[in-house]
Formats: structure tokens, sequence, C-alpha cells
């Protein structure tokens, strides 16, 4: 069996080096590769996720790599998952695995498991034990860990390890069929007890384990271990380029000892860092502790960092693509600001997302010189960065809402927004000022009321010239439509979710703050048609997406990033 793609794509040649590009090491080395013809021109790279749980921005980084470079070449790339661990593995990780590869833009040309392999592996593990350099281990898995010995201390054979040839076929067959517990058998690859890297010091490569498989059901009751399973997927698939994340270094020389004394087609295995952000948890035993434990709404709870979760909160796939990009790929592990990722997406959503006007917090106002039953319906520009999107209309009438903190009754020093006597621009409608105001029994502003100029119609400067200090957005009050909006902060309150004080788990940083549901917010009409997943520009507030929740009458939006850019700053200061 072999499902490997051997066509060529000498002719799409070596690109030009453009004048800044971010480092990328691998890159090099598939340069140095193809002037070699080390693999006779070939790039196949692969993405082997584990189903195990929903793909997260780290991932990201993986996916962009492993695709981005084969498509650069002229290249391959294989979707293969690692589902050598049935009792943590579901079809449903598998299904988001494929939606969020494709959400990202990419597309696999071969889609494989190693499952598929199980036949060929297993044969494999027999004629390692033919040959003398496998055996089947009685030890339990504690008493392995101790004769494995320390970094200081080399190991010691285990008493099983010198069996003979044919009660080890024997007993590997009888483990294939079922006769023995869970835990009770190993088989063990026989390297060097006496290895200074631990993962020479005859590492286990099939466990028993007596449970139904996603794909292949009861068919097997022994698995492959990771690394004796990946190593040889991809050298059935003939993969060129094995990238994978810094912790497995130490476990090339496994991957290549497997390799060699099979005899079978070298795939060369190279690390890179793993993404790191501040604020974020990249880890999928405890983002699925927070799923579990209900500490979120779910796997694609906009909070959370998996591809699904940013996706549901308004971020695009060309945002994520630019980032991964601009961070470039190294040997060493560092931590990226959250700030960097959320300027890509606004850099993004700048371009694309359409301008409209929302009311988070309303607050009534009502012109007392404007015609009662008058409408009339402004101009409203669509996107200034996009030339062809257009205007669009929006109504305008004698009562509407504004944002309660674009109103004070003393302002401070500094603000210039509406205040008793002062007077303002209403964003595409006239200036108004501000005339009297109503309170309840609390003492609260709850009304507000205003002139307008009708000279200034479109927001435009008034025939004698005179100037305001501050725009401010509106809804009609008979024209809004109701709806909810989700405001977002991070999940988790400190930079390095990590680290705890003793005692306590990672869920002690979690943010309190990290979720505000604003439900009775206005929005302007053209927004009632809204459909899951439409992002949109809320003028001063920032940028939202409508969310799938939303119910009829009503739109739910998340918000996606605020409009303040602190990186782009940080980025500037720093040239």
């Amino acid at each position: 069996m072999n499902p490997s793609n051997t066509s060529t794509h000498a002719d799409a040649g070596v690109p030009e080096e453009p004048e800044s590009r971010p480092s990328n090491f691998v890159r090099d080395i598939i340069l140095d590769d193809l002037k070699t013809n080390k693999f006779q021109g070939r790039v196949q790279t692969r993405f082997p996720p584990e189903p195990n749980g929903y793909l997260h921005i780290g991932h990201a980084k993986a996916i962009c790599l492993d695709f981005g470079l084969a498509d650069e070449f002229g290249g391959h790339t294989n979707l293969r998952f690692d589902d050598t661990n049935p009792s943590k593995e579901e079809t449903e990780y598998v299904d988001s695995i494929m939606e969020d590869v494709m959400w990202l833009g990419f597309h696999w040309d071969g889609l494989f498991y190693a499952s598929d392999y199980f036949e060929q592996l297993y044969a494999w593990a027999v004629q390692l034990i033919k040959a003398g350099k496998a055996y089947v281990d009685d030890l339990s898995a504690d008493e392995i860990r101790k004769y494995r010995g320390t970094l200081t201390e080399p190991g010691k054979d285990s008493p099983f390890r010198n069996r003979p040839v044919e009660e080890n076929l024997n007993l590997f067959e009888r483990m294939r069929a079922g006769e023995f517990p869970d835990g009770s058998r190993t088989l063990r690859a026989k390297i060097d007890m006496a290895s200074p890297n631990l993962n020479l010091r005859d590492p286990v490569m099939y466990r028993v384990l007596h449970t139904e498989h996603h794909r292949t059901g009861k068919n097997w009751c022994i698995y492959p271990m990771y690394d004796y399973a990946h190593g040889q997927s991809d050298s059935l698939e003939r993969v060129t380029h094995s990238m994978c994340t810094l912790e497995f270094e130490d476990h090339r020389p496994l991957y290549n000892w497997f390799i060699q004394q099979l005899g079978i087609f070298p795939s060369q295995q190279i690390e890179f860092d793993r993404l790191n952000l501040t604020y974020t948890l990249l880890s999928k035993r405890k983002l699925l502790q927070l799923v579990q434990e209900k500490r979120v709404s779910g796997w694609d709870d906009p909070r959370m960092p998996t591809i699904s979760g940013i996706r549901r909160r308004g971020y695009t796939p060309e945002a994520i693509r630019n980032f991964c990009g601009a961070i470039g790929v190294s040997k060493t592990n560092g931590s990226i600001e959250l700030a960097m990722l959320e300027h890509f997406v606004r850099e993004d959503l700048n371009k694309r997302a359409p301008r409209v006007m929302a009311v988070l917090r309303p607050l009534k106002v009502v012109i007392d010189n404007y015609p009662e039953n008058q409408v009339e319906e402004m101009d409203a520009v669509n996107n200034p960065e996009d030339a062809d999107a257009g205007t669009r209309k929006v109504p305008f009438s004698r009562v509407i809402y504004i944002e309660q903190d674009d109103f004070r009754e003393d302002p401070p020093k500094q603000y210039f927004r509406l205040s008793p006597g002062r007077e303002v621009r209403l964003r595409y409608g006239y200036f108004v000022t501000c005339t009297s105001l109503v309170k309840n029994d609390n003492d609260e502003v709850v009304e507000v009321h205003c002139t307008y100029d009708p000279a200034t119609r479109g927001g435009n400067s008034p025939p004698d010239g005179r100037k305001v200090k501050a725009t401010i957005h509106w809804v009609s009050a008979a024209h809004a439509v109701d709806a909810e909006v989700r405001l977002y902060e991070n999940l988790f309150a400190c930079e390095d979710p990590n680290r705890t004080s003793e005692g306590e788990d990672f869920t002690a940083n979690l943010n309190p703050l990290s979720l505000e549901v604003l439900s009775e917010c206005k929005v302007e009409p053209s927004l009632a048609v809204a459909t899951a997943g439409s992002r949109y520009q809320f003028e001063r507030l920032g940028y939202f997406c409508a969310d799938r929740d939303s119910p009829a009458g009503k739109v739910v939006f998340n918000r996606t990033v605020a409009l303040k850019d602190t990186w782009a700053k940080i980025e500037k200061k720093g040239k």
C-alpha cells in the first residue's frame, strides 16, 4: 500500500527572494534540497493533527507552513489524521479539522489516516521482531519508567529484553488477537538503554488497548505509539519535508532509526518554533477542560483561541494567514503579543468590512424643531477604504438614539461631545445643540432635547463657517433594529495563563470580565438582514460579527476587536 503522489513540479522554479521576508529557515532547507535535487525536485508536505480536539491558532501557523511552502514550490500537501489513540479521538474532531483547514483557504491533495496504515505498521513491527530489533515486554508502565533511568543515569535492560524471536512473534500475534488485558504487555524497540537520549531507550511501539476506534471499530486491540507510526506514515506518503514543533527535536533520532531499520523512503523531520501568544492558552488538553467544566460555551466560544472560536468571533482567514506569515519561523520558542494578531485582524477588516451605525447603550434624543412626521434618507459611505463599496441610505427622524457616553451633563475638561448648550455634528445628519434634558427618579438622564440647523444637512458645515469639535453616531428610533451585542475581552487576565500560585491550576487566571452582554442595543435598519458570519465596522466602536444565535426579530453581534490598535503604535515606535 503506497498512497504516494509522485508527480514532480520541477518547472515551478525557485521563487525570487523579495527584499524583506520574515525569517523562515524551513524555506531555506527546501531551497537547498531543490538545488541539490535531493528528492528529485519534489516537495511533499503533510499536516498531521490528532483528532482529539479542535484546532487552535497555534495549529494555524503549522497549517500555513505546511500548505504554504508546498504551494510556493509547486508541491503537494496531505491532510493526515494521526488517529492512533482511540480513547481520545472522535469523528466530530475530524470533521471540525477539515472545516478549519478549508476555512483558512487551503486544500489538501490527499486525505489519509494513520489507521489506513495499521496493517502495514503491524507488518513492519513483525519485520523488526524478526531482525532482533523489537521485543514483547511484560513490564508495567510504571516499571518501564523506572527501568528507563534519568537524564543523568542510564537505564537498565528489561528482564524480557532477550526473549527469543519466535517467542516475541508468538506473543505479539496473541496481543493482536486480544488474549491479554490492557497494559499487560507492550512491544518495544530494542535500541540502547544507555543512550543519552531517553527516546532511544527501548521506546514502546505498541500497547494493548481494548477500545473501539472511530474508524476501524473493534478490528484492533493493539495500537501503535505516535513515535512509531508517524515517521512510517510520512514514508508511505513519500513526504519530503515533515515539519513539527521543537518539542519533537529529541525524537528525530528515533524517527530516523525506524526508517533506517526498515529501509523505507527517507522522509526528513524538521522542527520549528511553536506559536505562543500572550493572554492565550494553546493546549488542547486544557482547552478541553474549559469546555468540559462549562467555563466557556463550547469549542467555538468566541473567547477561545480555537480556529472555530476566532471564526465565530469574526476573524478572517486572510488576517490569520498574514499574521502567520509575518511572525516567521525559527528554532527558538518565544512569545508573540496578542496585540500583533489583533493588528492584522483590524488591518484586514478595515479593507473589507462595511461601515454601519450602532448604538450599544442607547440614550434617547428628541430634536424639538424637526418636523414630527418627517423622515429623510441620508447618504452614508459603506467603506472609505473601498471605492467600489458605494453608499447606502440611512433614515433620519425627529427621535434618535445616541451612545450614553456621548452625553455629559457636567462635561469634564477636553470633553467635546454633546452637553447642555453645546453643538455637535451627527454623522451624515445635522448639527444639533442640546437645549434641555429629562431625568428619572434616580437623577439619571433618560432623554435629551436638542435643536438642529437645517442648513447642515449631511453633516456639512453651515454657511457661516462655524466649526464643531465632535462628530457622534446615531440611529433613528423609529427605524432602529433591536440587537444584542456581546463584548469579548481576553479569556485570561494575565499574560502567561500557565503561571499560577502553588495549589492553583490555570483556571485561577480566567478573566471574570471576559464577556459583557448588552441586550438593549439599537442598530441601523440595514442590519436587520445580517447573516451569521457577516462582519461590520460599527462606526467609532469597533469590528463586529453577526452570530448564529440570533433569534427572530433580534440580531446578535460578537465584538471581534475594538478600533484601538496598540500594536500599530508599538510597531511605529520601533521604526
